[in-house]
């Protein structure tokens, strides 16, 4: 059996987590082109409709860009923050930006474009995309017999 003493233990495990996790696998990453962090997407399909849900909590309903063009579906967000602090010795001002920008393609054939909703609770943005009536599943049809 193979006993193995290290000087720094503690450090060993740092360095050793470091490099053992998915550090060098840069496509399991969620950055977007521009290195921009990407919030989580889920999307859900039931017979009515199609449900796009973004995780982007701390954010607010105003600093969202929900556009249609053709079939594409744009979610956008740019977001500033400035806090400027000033006192006797010092002045202190800090800046953050965040921004974002996602494109699905909808199926033009399917999607009821003109009844798209969205709302945003609780951190999460839900873009509800109903389907039109000519697209949605039809229960078995009695064929009658003559």
């Amino acid at each position: 059996m193979l006993v193995r003493k290290e000087t720094y233990p503690a450090l060993s495990r740092v360095f050793g987590d470091f490099f053992d996790k998915e550090f060098s696998d840069w496509s399991n990453t969620n950055y977007s082109e521009t290195n921009t962090t990407l919030p989580a997407v889920n999307i859900k399909e039931n017979e009515n409709e199609f449900i796009v849900e973004v995780a982007v909590p701390g954010m607010d309903k105003k600093d969202f860009n929900i556009d249609l063009n053709e079939n594409l579906l744009t979610v956008s967000s740019d977001k500033k923050n400035e806090e400027s602090e000033e006192k006797e010795n010092y002045t202190r001002r800090e800046y953050s930006y965040q921004s974002f920008r996602r494109v699905f393609t909808l199926p033009k054939e399917v999607v009821d474009d003109e009844k798209i909703s969205a709302k945003y609770d609780n951190g999460e943005l839900i873009i509800n995309i109903p389907k039109k009536e000519e697209a949605k599943p039809k229960g078995p049809m009695k064929i009658e017999i003559k």
